[in-house]
């Protein structure tokens, strides 16, 4: 009997061992998915919880309903990986051996790596929106904003989902716009990239699209260092933008 091991159940874990079950033999492998979290979060869902499009009941559900029957599930962290040995050590303690092996542990983000970023004013006036704490907390948030400048910062490349950054500044020109605040919201893009939009094509079709939704854009902006008590941010050219609210894409 073979043995397929695959470290993660997210999104990307999920589709492989789905696709597998179907076409592995089951006299012939032995298929195990490994996951630290029993709960499996929809992430692009993330996004539209700021507007109050999606709630957290509606991307948050049993990762259990996504995995096929006749696969051994187990839900605990991993300690270590011994690929000389074709083995991984848990932290419990548990030692699983395997043939073939699927790394699908996914990415974080760490806003820690940001120097300021994670200070007193995470999730009061600096929020992300790639976890559901953050998502959650923006929500709350906008909920009682009553306007002000908000940058939506890239710290760096590449990011999951490249283009949630334009989908979230133009989201939040609609949802300004319904609440009856969009005059009092001035929404600024600040990238690292020379562009919003960096293919050619999408340049040129869509290269006006910020300025008809009066959305700012600052292109080739390294972000350096947050001041939260200043309420600004920082590149390593010691250039400022100041902010009210800042909405960040972390370093992942």
């Amino acid at each position: 009997m073979k043995k397929l091991l695959i470290l993660g159940a997210g999104t990307a874990g999920t589709m492989m061992v789905n696709k597998l079950s179907e076409v592995l033999p089951k006299d012939e492998w032995q298929i195990t998915i490994i996951d630290r979290d029993p709960i499996h979060y929809y992430q692009p869902g993330l996004l539209f919880i700021p507007f109050g499009i999606y709630s957290k009941k509606d991307i948050v559900k049993p990762k259990r309903d996504f995995l096929p029957a006749g696969v051994d599930v187990i839900f605990a962290e991993t300690e270590n990986i011994e690929p000389d040995n074709n083995r991984v050590i848990m932290k419990d303690g548990r030692v699983l051996s395997y043939d073939f092996m699927i790394i699908a542990t996914g990415a974080r983000i760490c806003p820690e790596e940001t120097d300021g970023m994670v200070n007193g004013q995470w999730r009061k006036t600096i929020f992300d929106f790639y976890t559901l704490e953050g998502a959650c907390s923006l929500g709350r948030f906008f909920k009682y904003w009553e306007g002000g400048k908000l940058v939506v910062n890239i710290a760096e490349m590449p990011i999951k989902c490249p283009v949630a950054p334009l989908e979230f500044v133009f989201l939040a020109d609609w949802w300004f716009t319904e609440q009856g605040i969009r005059d009092k919201v001035e929404i600024e893009l600040v990238t690292p990239l020379p562009g919003a939009f960096t293919k050619p094509k999408a340049s040129k079709l869509f290269g006006d699209f910020l300025d008809k939704k009066n959305i700012g854009l600052v292109t080739e902006f390294d972000i350096g260092e947050v001041d939260g008590e200043a309420k600004k941010i920082i590149d390593y050219e010691d250039n400022e933008i100041n902010y009210d609210v800042l909405v960040t894409i972390p370093t992942n």
